[in-house]
């Protein structure tokens, strides 16, 4: 994607006549192009793309599955809904023991 950025920075420098680019050989200008073309191919065979957007749909498929499971009340939210009851009953049970010293669990 740089390549391609860069090389369409050069090529509008090149066509407006602007700075230090306007006297330069179209071959430097419009080799960011082919250098993009060269990066997407190696790229692709090497697998980089697939890999990636096999790591986006992972991404989806996670976020998907947690909001499903919240809705279903199965999620981390159930997990602090119960971690908190736990922590509430410890705590009206440390009351009580204070209030009552002889009350026992």
């Amino acid at each position: 994607m740089a390549f391609l950025l860069l090389g369409i920075v050069l090529l509008v420098l090149k066509i407006a006549d602007i700075g230090a680019v306007a006297g330069w050989s179209w071959w430097i200008v419009l080799a960011p192009f082919a250098l993009a073309v060269a990066w997407w191919g190696l790229s692709d065979k090497l697998g980089l793309t697939q890999r990636r957007a096999m790591e986006q749909m992972e991404r989806k498929k996670d976020s998907r599955r947690q909001r499903n499971l919240e809705a279903l009340g199965l999620g981390q939210r159930r997990e602090r809904k119960a971690r908190h009851a736990k922590d509430f009953q410890a705590s009206q049970t440390q009351r009580r023991a204070v209030k009552d010293p002889t009350h026992a669990d």
